[in-house]
């Protein structure tokens, strides 16, 4: 599978509002199997490809998709060759062989697929990944029920989803689908889902689920990690690199004390975890829960060590 005809797959589907297999398996010079299995990798990468069956039916981008469908600049393909590229930890694709034209007509924009730029997800257990999202996708297509253990920081739970995508977005793979204990969308880390499974794997009358209509608000992925809790700390100016990093060139302000950093966040596992890093580097004045877990974090840190 290449890139380059990936990226004009996606092209293509950007430019019209539907378009049929066999109309794009004429396109590229290849056939409809093969179109099947681009159409699973740009899934893949995250971007919503949703199949129409029927009269009328075809390939489309879903609704909402955040990329202007008539617009595609330099810097949108980029991030997209990015994402293709990540897939290759996943499917161990091939390499990049050459470059592709926009195919737009009001355009001669060009982007180079040569560009030197190598993503490298999941390395740690992408064998493991890869299975879990080549059985979601199969339960997209065959719209069954998935259920699994999930683990979390309130410690581990049972659940069954009817599953609609799978979406890589903040450095991590997820499912997104409709919890059926919840009896809401949710989204769920595929490195903290175990013992993934279809229900009824083998059961010939296994439950089947009847496609829902996503919520508007829901198809905005990014509202998952809503930044609705604000930190206020101050750092040492040797780790000015580490904030300039993780947060920008203008994220903090100097001051008499520090570099005062004021962000926001979503949960306090990953930004306790994140401070801790910094060890004596880094004061919390905001908020005392934080600061506070900080400082009992550091009082069984020295009681562990005494005596040794």
């Amino acid at each position: 599978m290449k890139i380059d005809r990936l990226l004009g797959i996606l092209t293509v589907l950007l430019q019209n509002d539907r378009i049929t297999a066999p109309e794009l398996a004429e396109k590229f010079e290849v056939n409809r199997r093969t179109i099947g299995r681009d159409i699973d990798a740009l899934c893949q990468a995250g971007i919503p490809v949703v199949t129409h069956q029927g009269g009328g039916g075809g390939i489309s981008i879903a609704e909402g998709f955040r990329l202007d469908k008539s617009v595609l600049t330099v810097d949108e393909l980029s991030g997209i060759i990015a994402a293709l590229k990540g897939l290759g930890s996943v499917s161990e694709q091939a390499r990049i062989e050459r470059t592709l034209d926009k195919l737009g007509a009001n355009t001669d924009t060009v982007v180079s697929l040569r560009e030197p730029v190598i993503i490298e997800l999941a390395s740690h257990y992408k064998e493991q990944l890869t299975e879990k999202i080549e059985l979601i996708k199969r339960a997209v297509r065959e719209q069954r029920l998935i259920e699994f253990d999930y683990y979390y920081h309130k410690g581990k739970t049972h659940r069954s989803i009817e599953p609609y995508f799978v979406i890589f977005q903040s450095t991590a793979w997820y499912v997104f689908g409709f919890c059926l204990e919840r009896l809401d969308w949710r989204m769920f880390k595929l490195t903290r889902l175990w013992n993934l499974d279809l229900v009824g794997r083998d059961d010939p009358g296994a439950p089947r689920f009847t496609p829902r209509d996503i919520p508007p608000d829901k198809r905005n992925f990014s509202a998952a990690f809503p930044d609705n809790k604000k930190l206020i700390a101050v750092f040492d100016p040797s780790e000015r690199y580490k904030l300039i990093e993780t947060y920008g060139l203008n994220c903090y302000t100097e001051t008499n004390e520090g570099l005062r950093l004021e962000i926001g966040f979503t949960n306090n596992g990953f930004l306790i975890g994140w401070l801790l890093s910094f060890g004596s580097k880094v004061k919390v004045l905001e908020p005392q829960d934080v600061a506070d877990i900080i400082r009992k974090n550091a009082e069984e840190i020295i009681e562990k060590y005494k005596g040794t």
